[in-house]
């Protein structure tokens, strides 16, 4: 799936900015299954180990990505000092099988790490996130 430099910039900007604690926000794609907006939420639970989605933010997300013809289809949020990959309590509490899970690492703040996940009946497989091409050519434009 392809990951546009502004959806991962925010959320890493989101992860950071909710030091010393798990960030979090949910996804939305158009009709075609693209990745066209990140929703940094609040964490209801503040904990370096657990998130909460705010539900009445969730709510809000929801009716936006609506109104633009778009559907909620992910949730991402942050380990601030563990790997970019799914906790066995994020396992247990992915409960949408059509959501993808984004898994934000702040391990190596320098070099911060993103992956992508599908969580079914507690079965994990990566999904590949990618730059798209019009990133990676406004970047070579940019050197």
């Amino acid at each position: 799936m392809d990951l546009p430099a502004g959806i991962r910039e925010a959320m890493v900007d989101h992860a950071a900015a909710g030091l010393p604690d798990e960030a979090c926000g949910l996804l939305a794609t158009d009709g075609a299954g693209r990745l066209r907006r990140v929703y940094c939420l609040r964490n209801a639970t503040p904990s370096p180990h657990a998130y909460t989605l705010d539900p009445e933010e969730h709510f809000r997300a929801l009716r936006d990505a609506e109104s633009r013809g778009w559907r909620l289809a992910g949730v991402f949020h942050s380990h601030p000092a563990g790997p970019s990959a799914p906790s066995p309590a994020d396992v247990a509490g992915a409960l949408e099988p059509e959501w993808l899970y984004v898994v934000v690492s702040l391990e190596d703040r320098a070099r911060p790490g993103i992956r992508g996940f599908w969580i079914r009946d507690g079965v994990v497989s990566e999904e590949p996130l990618e730059a798209p091409l019009e990133d990676a050519e406004s970047a070579e434009a940019r050197r």
